[in-house]
């Protein structure tokens, strides 16, 4: 399957153009820098050794940023080269490069594409934080004797089950890693049934990822605007949990008018019917483009890359996911900010994650109608410090994952 694969991904290449254009039109891709998924950079190589890390979700590349610490703390000379393929992620990584490292698209799967790309980056070391492996790169990364890393790894049953059913496609591209790290000993067994040698338990990245940046004039300007406030935020929304937080808000708010809600939509386009809801609710509510009034109820975060801000300005944080078929979202970028974690029952693409936060009594399950009393617990203040010594314990770990990627290059050398 990997053979039939690669001979027919020349015809990736024929289809790009068309398909790009389709893609922009649709406010996909950024116009300034499509021709990087042509594999056309648009940044020089640093001259230093360069360590190549891909992911595809917003999260994922966000967490890679704790590794990359860890591993500039091990080398201090080295550069760093994050890819990643959604418009949404290069935004918010933009505003969170670490020092020394730059962000590229990942150029499409096609030969002459993959080709162009590495010519031009020649890369000591690849790392993919995916479980969504391009096998044209993989195999070309190999092919140049580049190390080849997966770290972060995580599959359901659901996700081994697909895998499987392609044959030995995941098999021989996992063959050519030489270091795998799974999230926890699930993943780690699935990744070794279906052919990966070398796989080892780290844990999540993204308990060990640093805070989320912020504009300090543009904090400092919030909260001015907003002293006295009571601001909690519900954050990366889907439908049923933006229901949740307007019931919670109205009921907090017929009480208090010092609540402010911050509403920040996992996919900020659907501002204009939140905004619907938020009117039939009769919340009064602004847009991130005006700042809240003491009359404002609601303000709705209609922007990409500013949860660094609204976790700053917030006691309290819903994650989104909890309330809607979606397995939840991230919950520790909120506890690096000292924003106490609430969640909705369904959370499980994070299990591991929210349940090392429920035993250290770092985090609270909302059930439906529950949230307006959650947000008034007495406890949050503690249940924050106590997620936050998570984090800052989760970001010494990182150390032996990095030293051993970094032997990679040594061994290559």
């Amino acid at each position: 399957m990997l053979r039939a694969y690669l001979a027919a991904s020349p015809l990736i290449g024929l289809a790009a153009p068309a398909l790009l254009r389709r893609r922009l039109a649709r406010g996909k891709e950024d116009a300034g820098r499509m021709a990087e998924k042509l594999g056309q950079p648009s940044a020089a190589r640093p001259k230093e050794r360069l360590v190549w890390l891909h992911a595809v979700g917003l999260g994922e590349v966000l967490a890679l940023r704790g590794l990359i610490g860890a591993m500039a703390r091990h080398d201090p000379d080295l550069s760093f080269l994050v890819t990643s393929t959604a418009r949404s992620s290069a935004q918010v990584m933009a505003a969170n490069l670490p020092p020394a490292t730059q962000h590229q698209y990942l150029p499409l799967d096609a030969p002459a594409f993959v080709a162009r790309f590495l010519d031009h980056w020649q890369p000591d070391l690849s790392v993919w934080a995916e479980q969504e492996l391009w096998p044209g790169a993989v195999v070309a990364s190999h092919a140049r004797a580049i190390p080849l890393a997966l770290v972060n790894a995580r599959m359901t049953e659901a996700g081994y089950a697909r895998r499987a059913r392609a044959g030995r496609l995941y098999g021989d591209l996992l063959a050519r890693f030489a270091l795998i790290a799974a999230q926890e000993d699930g993943t780690a067994t699935r990744l070794r049934a279906l052919g990966a040698q070398a796989v080892r338990v780290t844990g999540s990245l993204k308990s060990a990822a640093p805070p989320l940046g912020v504009d300090a004039a543009a904090l400092a300007d919030v909260q001015r605007a907003l002293a006295g406030r009571q601001v909690w935020v519900a954050a990366s929304t889907h439908p049923g949990d933006e229901a949740e937080a307007m019931a919670a808000q109205a009921a907090l708010w017929a009480a208090d008018r010092r609540w402010l809600l911050i509403l920040v939509p996992r996919d900020p386009p659907r501002a204009d019917t939140i905004s619907q809801a938020l009117a039939t609710q009769a919340l009064p509510f602004v847009r991130r483009s005006a700042l809240p009034s003491p009359d404002t109820s609601v303000w709705l975060a209609d922007s990409y890359g500013e949860l660094g801000l609204w976790y700053r300005l917030a006691r309290a944080a819903l994650i989104g996911g909890g309330f809607d078929a979606i397995g939840g979202h991230n919950p520790w970028e909120a506890a690096h900010l000292g924003a106490a974690i609430l969640h909705g029952p369904d959370v499980a693409n994070f299990a591991q994650d929210y349940s090392g936060l429920h035993q250290a009594r770092a985090a609270i399950k909302v059930t439906k109608g529950g949230l307006a009393t959650a947000l008034q617990s007495p406890d949050l203040p503690a249940q924050a410090d106590r997620a936050r010594a998570l984090v800052q314990a989760a970001s010494g770990a990182l150390s032996p994952l990095a030293a051993d990627l970094l032997a990679l290059i040594r061994g290559r050398a």
